[in-house]
């Protein structure tokens, strides 16, 4: 086996090269030698071949954006390659504090390998890059590590029982309104989970919805008013229709999210409230006609707290049992957690004790910098830059290797991307300082992905935190978002790292097409799950959810 993953790696080694080499051929503004050490890479060959500082990704603010794909354009001035000089990568991670006056949230690698062997990279910076970018380090040609590249051959299904990776998108009921954005849109042959955000929490700890008329009133063009009986229409009845249509397609509530996240604490602190929370939330689960729960409380704040969270997805865990086995469903519906990438949060949570009954940890693997920063940053790099140190105060490696250290499975961890930026006024670069944030898209400050670049600014690339970023010099504004490259990259850190898969906050804020990150990741994964969905509500009070949808 050894032998035959060594030849395989030489063979993708070759390509790879043969590739990089021939695509930036034509390309005046940089070149680029990269020599691949040799790694582990699992494929089958063909023959023969805010606490203290710290950001808080929050779930939920209204609305959240674009590049082209792999390294640098060629012919335009739009787009230049960037390395920002350092050593080899360090890696520490946290998650972001949201800025107490915001009320979304957002859904919240060098390619660690088996081996602990990287690529080293060589890059001569272009001329583009180094005018418009003026962080110190960015002007140098500089020896980082680089990822593996993607060789073709087809990913062999990981050791253990895994059915295929995730590719998942935060669905926000305030989507249909400001963002226009309604469930018809949704890529649903590229995904295989989606999340519908965000239910609310009653002071006695009833799940209950936080918007009737999104969630099962709106009237569609293709739902007819004279129906009868007792039916859900809106977003509600058009994600079972997903489902009906994609039969690996799962559908999840999410509770909570930054805005309702104080309601878990007291509800959580008693017997009587986490029953409440678990009966209540299987009751909305199954009138939806959902296949789980997703829990998204930001943040326990003590040690009391993160056990109460263990008993709430212990009576959750139950809940959704019982149901399953009550009504001979042979089913079993998911637990999964929105979960922080800072360390602030997650050294307060239990996660040994919450592991047992969480069946995927959604880790939200942006907001590193923001509003909240006295210097800029990048806002979902992969890796630590120690030359630009303040501009990688937060790495998701750091988060990785900390969950998988507390005992968690790579496989249960999602990896979080951002579909929006967030940008910095009036600065001179990464990791220095800033004045004013900007209107921004949905919310100041913050753009979606779909309107970047913004006009006028130049895309750059990190080649050591793995991370995205456009800068306007004439504005002086700089924005942190995740471009195709970097996504891409990400997904092949998830194939290295054997992690779960990935997930997206929040599905409004894509570009469509060959520029759509959910589609670059869905495509560099490749395997996609394909557990199946569930069909069968007998209790659903929504007549057409409880038989199926019949007629569609």
């Amino acid at each position: 086996m050894k032998n035959i993953q060594l030849w395989a790696v030489a063979q993708l080694l070759l390509g790879g090269a043969a590739f990089e080499l021939d695509k930036r051929a034509d390309c005046p503004t940089m070149a680029t030698t990269t020599v691949y050490k040799p790694i582990t890479f699992y494929v089958t060959v063909p023959v023969p071949k805010s606490a203290a500082g710290e950001p808080n990704p929050s779930h939920e603010y209204t609305e959240k954006y674009s590049q082209a794909s792999s390294s640098t354009k060629c012919g335009g001035s739009k787009t230049a390659t960037t390395q920002v000089s350092s050593s080899s990568p360090d890696t520490t991670a946290a998650a972001p504090v949201a800025p107490s006056n915001t009320q979304a949230t957002s859904f919240n690698p060098t390619i660690a390998n088996p081996t602990g062997e990287v690529a080293t990279s060589v890059a001569v910076t272009s001329q583009a890059a180094t005018s418009a970018v003026t962080s110190q380090a960015a002007t140098s040609a500089v020896t980082s590590d680089a990822p593996f590249p993607s060789g073709g051959g087809t990913i062999v299904k990981p050791p253990g029982p895994f059915s295929g990776y995730k590719n998942a998108v935060y669905f926000t009921n305030w989507g249909i309104y400001g963002s226009n954005y309604q469930p018809q849109e949704l890529p649903v042959s590229e995904l295989t989970h989606v999340l519908y955000a965000f239910a609310d929490i009653g002071s006695d700890g009833t799940v209950h919805t936080s918007d009737s008329y999104a969630d099962i009133e709106k009237h569609y063009a293709t739902d007819s008013w004279q129906d009868t009986g007792h039916n859900a229409y809106g977003v509600i009845k058009q994600l079972f229709l997903h489902k009906k249509n994609n039969r690996n397609l799962k559908m999840l509530l999410s509770i909570g999210g930054w805005t309702y996240s104080p309601k878990f604490v007291p509800v959580a602190a008693t017997e009587q409230g986490r029953a409440t929370f678990a009966s209540s939330a299987v009751r909305l689960m199954v009138d939806y006609g959902f296949d789980g729960i997703d829990l998204d409380w930001e943040y326990p704040t003590n040690a009391e707290e993160a056990q109460n969270f263990v008993l709430l997805l212990q009576a959750c865990r139950k809940a959704l049992d019982d149901y399953s086995y009550q009504h001979q469903l042979d089913y079993k519906f998911l637990i999964t957690v929105a979960s922080p990438a800072g360390p602030t949060n997650y050294n307060r949570m239990d996660l040994i004790g919450m592991d047992k009954y969480v069946d995927a940890w959604h880790l939200m693997a942006y907001d590193y910098a923001g509003s909240w920063d006295p210097t800029t940053g990048h806002q979902s790099n992969l890796f630590k830059n120690t030359a630009v140190p303040d501009s990688t105060k937060f790495s998701t490696e750091d988060a990785v290797q900390y969950y998988e250290s507390k005992g968690i499975s790579s496989q249960k961890i999602i990896l979080g991307l951002p579909l929006y930026g967030r940008s910095f006024e009036a600065t001179t670069g990464l990791g220095t300082t800033y004045s004013g944030v900007g209107s921004g898209g949905p919310q100041p400050g913050v753009w979606l992905y779909k309107s970047l670049p913004r006009p006028g600014a130049v895309e750059n690339w990190d080649d050591v935190a793995k991370a995205s970023w456009s800068y306007d010099a004439s504005r002086q504004e700089l924005v942190s978002y995740d471009t195709v490259r970097s996504a891409r990259i990400k997904a092949d850190y998830v194939l290295s790292r054997r992690l779960g898969g990935a997930f997206f906050w929040e599905a409004s804020g894509d570009r469509a097409g060959e520029e759509s990150l959910i589609n670059s990741v869905s495509k560099s994964l490749r395997w996609l799950d394909q557990t199946p969905n569930n069909l069968r509500y007998p209790t659903s009070q929504y007549d057409n959810i409880r038989q199926g949808m019949p007629g569609h």
